[in-house]
Formats: C-alpha cells, structure tokens, sequence
C-alpha cells in the first residue's frame, strides 16, 4: 500500500519536506572573489582584429581558482599601503644604473629632474597624429602616481571605487603576496574573462563593442573622445555588466598584470612542443621574455583586458585574447590589476551545483 505524498504510513502528521543544506559561508579572505570552475576551451584568437601573437589558437587545460571579482581598487590598495607602509616604483627616484639597462648602448643619463619620481600620463593630443608614434599622446610626468593618477595637482579623494593604476609588476606582486594571494597566468585570466563562452570574439559573445558594454574610447583616437560611455577614463568597478562568471571590467577600464613573462611566438613554441591537436595543461609562459616593442629589457610581463583608451582604429585589446606587455618597472595611467587565490573550491550542495559567490 502506497502512502499519501502527506503521511508516511502509521502516522497523521504532515512530513517536512527535505531542505538542501546551506553553503558555507565564504572565508573571509575570500570575500569579493568569485571561484572559477576549471576546464578546456580555445585560447587565442584569429579574429580579423587580433594581432599576430594571438595565434595560434590551440585548446588549454586550466585547474579552478579564485579571482577577484573587480580590479583592485584604491581603497584596498590604500589598506594594504596603511598596513605595510609599501612604496611603490612610481613613487621612488629612477635608478639610472636599471633604467640604462632597457635602453641602446651609449645613452646618455638624462638631466638630474627626469629620474625624479614619476609615471606615465596619458595626455591627448588636440589634432590627429601619426598612431606609430605613441610618444604624441603618452608623458613621462613627475609625481605622477597611484595617489596622483594624472599628476601631482590630481588626486584620488573620492575614487575609493576606482582601480588602482600607475602600479608596476613588483607593486602588484607586493599587494598580492600580502592579500594571501598571486597573480592571475596569462592562461587563467583569458579562461576567466570569457566566462564560460568558448572561442567567443568578446567576453559578451560575438556582438560588437559598444558604449553599453565596456569602458573604451568612443570617436577618433587619441584627439577626440565622444564620452558615449560617460568616462573619459577610468570608470568605478563594477560600472559595466559582469561576464558570465560574475567578473567586471574583463573588458577595458584599466590594463592588469599577469604572471607570466611575455614573448610574441608564445602560443607557437606551446604548440611545437606539445603537438598539433593536444590540450595543453596549465601553462604557465616562457623561462625568458622576448618583446620586440622593449628589445633592451630583459623582462616583460604580460598584462590583459585593454583600457579605457581602447579604439578598433589603434587598438582593439578589450578582446579576452589579446596580449600586451610591459617591462616589470614600467607605471601607466591605464595600467592595474586583479588577483587570484588557490583556496580549495566553494561547498557543494547536496544538489550537486556549486556555488560561486557574486
């Protein structure tokens, strides 16, 4: 005899209905990160806008991880700064005997007043200029720095929401290493940005860029900036819609270091080695940097996710596939980053689903 959906048999009184249990909180540390499952999908990108060394595509293992749901702001890098009394490159005097270093052979030193403090600001032309010059709209300013994004008269009062910038390599790594933390490879941050969308042109899909979606340039870069976005640079985190895995600004804003050193021919020598048709596992870059835009530097690292100065005329790196670098002492105005965590995977649920904390 089958009892009612109500009873169990020999009683009267109603069953409770079995719950799913609870996922446990998140760590503490944790908080603001969001886990991102592990898993296959097509790295790189022969898109009519990609640049050579995006190719080739190839397919890559990576293992789940978690990453900060925004890029770090001001206000956390303001706490780490507080609580380590850190300085960063930018706000140091240029050591000449490193700086000459990336530079030909024979360069003289500069004048006393150029190795002061300082960083790189953006500043626009008002006419167009020849884009292979990209000395016509960036400038070396003293006492630029994360405290002062534009230059000694600016400030970041008010920007606590903002990513920080003018940050570099060895800066980011500081900041990591005292969250608990590291830097994304250059694999987990493309596998991260296209949430769950394989072999997509954007982290949205196929679509094209437009003002709704991310912070780029809009109008004719770099003399005339139409604002369709509403920021002429940097916007606040989480300004835009998140990717599918509940990530902000993997699509312009601010540039954010990788781990990995950079070499154009990357993905090649990955595949030459591993064989045509083999999923690589977790790469994590070359032993040595190559960069042909930085030929005396002897290391460069890779950043990812374009900026708010990105313009499908110059530069159209909002793509999760494209590649850009740096060497590890260089400060930009557009130039951040975000990190990830090795923590064990969120609870599961009896259901079976996990669950990633947004």
């Amino acid at each position: 005899m089958l009892a009612t959906s109500q009873t169990q048999p020999g009683s009267t009184a109603p069953t409770t209905p079995p719950t799913a249990p609870e996922p446990a909180p998140t760590p503490p540390a944790l908080v603001g990160m969001v886990y991102i499952p592990g898993g296959e999908f097509s790295m790189g990108s022969t898109d009519p806008l990609a640049r050579p060394d995006e190719a080739p595509v190839h397919r890559v293992r990576v293992r789940g991880f978690w990453m900060d749901a925004t890029e770090v702001t001001n206000a956390q890098f303001a706490a780490f700064v507080k609580a380590t009394g850190y300085v960063t490159v930018a706000e140091r005097p240029v050591d000449w005997e490193e700086l000459r270093k990336q530079l030909p052979e024979g360069t003289p030193k500069p004048d006393d007043k150029t190795l002061l403090p300082g960083s790189l600001v953006f500043t626009p032309p008002d006419h167009p200029v020849d884009l292979r010059d990209f000395s016509q709209w960036w400038t070396w300013t003293t006492g630029a720095n994360w405290r002062h994004p534009q230059g000694p008269s600016s400030t970041i009062d008010g920007k606590d929401a903002y990513p920080v910038v003018h940050v570099a390599h060895e800066d980011a790594l500081a900041y990591a290493k005292w969250a608990g933390k590291r830097l994304p490879s250059e694999a987990e941050w493309e596998f991260a940005a296209r949430g769950g969308l394989d072999a997509k042109v954007n982290v949205w899909g196929d679509e094209p860029v437009d003002a709704k979606r991310c912070n780029t340039w809009q109008g004719h870069f770099p003399d005339k900036n139409t604002l369709e976005d509403g920021f002429a640079g940097a916007a606040p985190v989480k300004s835009f819609p998140p990717n599918g895995y509940g990530l902000y600004d993997m699509a312009g804003n601010v540039w954010e270091w990788c781990s990995d050193l950079y070499r154009p021919d990357t993905y090649a020598r990955l595949v030459l080695v591993a064989g045509s048709g083999v999923v690589i596992d977790n790469p994590k870059g070359p032993e040595k940097a190559l960069d042909p835009r930085n030929p005396y530097s002897a290391l460069s690292y890779v950043h990812r996710g374009g900026s708010f100065l990105c313009n499908d005329s110059y530069c159209a790196s909002y793509r999760p596939s494209a590649r850009m670098a740096c060497p590890p002492d260089t400060g930009l105005m557009h130039l951040g980053f975000r990190c990830v965590s090795d923590a064990p995977a969120p609870s599961v649920p009896a259901t079976g689903s996990q669950v990633a904390p947004r």
